[in-house]
């Protein structure tokens, strides 16, 4: 960390590292492409694609402080000391620097040849100017080779030309100013919670690096100022995250390895894991500092690793049940964090959600498993203690399967509803699905579009109950909620058992239109007041019927809305005459061979995975009652804050 300070670099980073690729377009009309919408969580993924290219400084070894500092207008500052932007002038764009390059241009950055950065989160050159490009004001300054530079932006129009300030002896890195612009995101403004959050674990996945935060607006208990330096990693993340929660094993099984050393690819994994049955189980995982809460190939080759060696240990111990236990068992006590940094990962869209790199999952598990034979072995006591644990998890989870088949075979001889359930034949939940629809007719194309083995229908009539603020008489007693409950076998509200659901996902499959989104709200608004625990275990999902088909002689395509239907009527499909357009109304409209093409095969079809991300206690419970309760004051006040973002030409009234 000497070169920090005294300002050499002992690589080369200058304008020939920046690479472009193609230039900025269309991010303010759509910037759904690029940051996953104009919502709350959009706008705190801009101060992760910031904040992602100071980490990478320093994960890259040549910073070691970040600062990020919220202001009372809500504009963000994130400072680095790390090498700071190139401002020499672009050898392709000799008229303009290296920065402007880099903020005003799409797919401009250090990270495509791997050179200038060998693990980096911030990937594509992407965030950065998206960032720009949704912000109404956008101040860098650079600190470079001793003297400071600064550049000033507008909704990703340069304000001026790079200007020299002077001297800064004393000074490196880059400070990103942006204050996000409220014709993109409305009345959403930054929580200094969220916030707290993200920069906190941030330090905690690079022990490397300290980060500063401070914050100009109060929040409750969220600290306004605080320093973040955790030497332990993931091992301190871990135990903060448990607190005082009995756990199996005295200490975490935790570790690192270098990639480098044992399959000689640059980058390294990190993990953290202990039992407690005080607890769910849990699994934070990162790929070069960026959370993909969906997971992705290293966690698939962690849990691996764990799996293997626990069965193998029991082999050892000659446990025979060890060999009952499955992924399942191990995450249903677990809580992991897993956190790698590879080159060049492939993330599944531009929110980086789910980690899609082959390699990783066999580095991770080759990595992990070899540690965790070995910390088995050393520490017989813990080992022994969690093996009798998830035996104990496998035999409840068999004999809960057992208990459910023969519940199933009694509850189908009850659930003979007519013109209501249609069930599936398969005895077990594993790999069946319900598919809530609305109406005879849409239930009437399902039954010839399903797979009668896995895929059972329950058709609603009309919308049904809003249950936010409903009597529990009225519940009870209301008959398409009771069809539901009754249809899924596991309760409701506090007699609510997931483990008796029979199927293994629930799918509101509504018309594409205002009322079809009303009803699939009434229904997520009950699983979310009655059966929060559905959605938590990823059971909820959401079908994305097309809104219409377009014909053009042999050719055919479905699409999903106007934008989409414009674009292949001026283009073409490919075939010939003239294009056939058809508009669905309701799945009731389509045949059984568009709707199993379309939304229900699970080889073609598209679902959403309906989840709760909180990261604020309270917040979905207050957007929910806002939405939904009594108060229609409430409701009007939402609609008057977000109706800016709803396009007049494509509402369906």
């Amino acid at each position: 960390m000497s070169d920090l300070l005294s300002g050499q670099e002992p690589e080369k980073y200058d304008a020939s590292s920046i690479e472009v690729l193609e230039g900025l377009e269309a991010v303010r009309l759509r910037p759904g492409m690029y940051i996953g919408g104009t919502d709350e969580r959009a706008l705190h993924h801009m101060v992760a694609e910031v904040l992602d290219n100071a980490m990478d400084e320093a994960v890259a070894g040549h910073a070691n402080r970040i600062e990020v500092e919220l202001h009372a207008d809500y504009a963000i500052t994130i400072r680095d000391n790390g090498r700071g932007i190139p401002v020499d002038p672009h050898p392709k764009f000799p008229e303009k620097s290296a920065l402007e390059v880099i903020l005003c241009t799409l797919h401009a950055g250090g990270k495509f040849s791997g050179k200038a950065y060998q693990t980096s989160g911030g990937l594509n050159g992407v965030g950065s100017s998206v960032v720009n490009a949704l912000s109404d004001s956008m101040v860098v300054q650079v600190a470079r080779n001793r003297e400071l530079f600064e550049q000033r932006f507008s909704r990703g129009v340069p304000l001026a030309p790079l200007e020299k300030l002077g001297a800064a002896p004393n000074r490196r890195g880059t400070t990103v100013t942006f204050h996000a612009d409220p014709e993109i995101f409305g009345g959403h403004r930054f929580k200094p919670a969220k916030l707290y959050k993200s920069v906190q674990s941030k330090a905690y996945l690079f022990s490397g690096v300290e980060i500063r935060w401070k914050s100009e607006i109060a929040d409750g208990d969220t600290p306004q100022e605080a320093t973040f330096h955790f030497p332990g990693g993931l091992s301190d993340y871990l135990k903060e995250t448990l607190g005082g929660a009995m756990t199996y094993a005295d200490a975490p099984f935790a570790g690192t390895v270098d990639f480098q050393e044992k399959f000689g690819a640059a980058g390294k994994v990190e993990w953290a894991i202990n039992w407690t049955p005080t607890k769910d189980g849990f699994i934070q995982s990162y790929c070069n500092t960026v959370p993909t809460p969906e997971g992705g190939t290293h966690v698939a080759g962690f849990w691996a690793a764990i799996l293997k060696g626990i069965k193998a240990y029991g082999e050892l111990s000659n446990n025979k049940k060890a060999a009952q236990i499955t992924r399942e068992d191990l995450v249903s006590g677990g809580c992991a964090l897993v956190s790698c940094f590879i080159a060049d990962p492939a993330f599944v869209g531009q929110t980086k959600d789910r980690l899609s790199t082959e390699s990783a999952q066999k580095m991770t598990e080759g990595a992990v498993r070899d540690h965790f034979d070995n910390w088995l072995a050393a520490d017989t006591k813990s080992a022994g203690a969690i093996l009798d644990f998830l035996v104990l998890r496998a035999e409840e989870r068999l004999r809960r399967r057992q208990e459910k088949e023969t519940a199933r075979k009694s509850a189908t001889k009850k659930l003979r509803l007519p013109g209501k359930l249609t069930d599936c034949t398969n005895k077990d939940r594993t790999g069946t699905e319900l598919f809530i629809v609305e109406g005879d007719s849409a239930g009437g194309s399902g039954k010839g579009a399903r797979d009668r083995k896995t895929q059972a229908l329950l058709p609603l009539k009309g919308k049904i109950l809003n249950v936010l603020g409903a009597a529990s008489s009225k519940l009870s007693t209301n008959a398409e909620i009771s069809d539901l409950c009754e249809a899924l076998g596991c309760g409701m509200g506090t007699k609510f058992n997931l483990d008796d659901l029979r199927y293994e996902k629930i799918i509101i499959m509504t018309d594409a239109d205002v009322d079809g989104a009303h009803i699939a709200a009434l229904l997520m608004t009950f699983f979310y007041t009655q059966m929060r625990p559905l959605i938590d275990g990823g059971h909820l999902y959401l079908a994305c019927p097309p809104l219409f088909r377009l014909t053009q002689g042999a050719k055919r395509l479905y699409v999903a809305d106007d934008a989409e239907k414009d674009h292949w009527l001026e283009k073409g499909l490919g075939g010939k005459g003239k294009i056939d357009l058809q508009r669905f109304k309701g799945l009731g409209e389509m045949d059984a061979k568009d709707l199993k093409e379309t939304t229900m095969d699970p080889a073609t079809r598209k679902l959403i995975r309906v989840s709760v991300q909180e990261d604020v206690p309270g917040e979905t419970s207050d957007l929910v009652e806002r939405l939904m309760g009594k108060k229609p004051e409430l409701r009007f006040q939402y609609i008057q804050e977000n109706a800016k973002f709803a396009d007049m030409e494509e509402l369906d009234v």
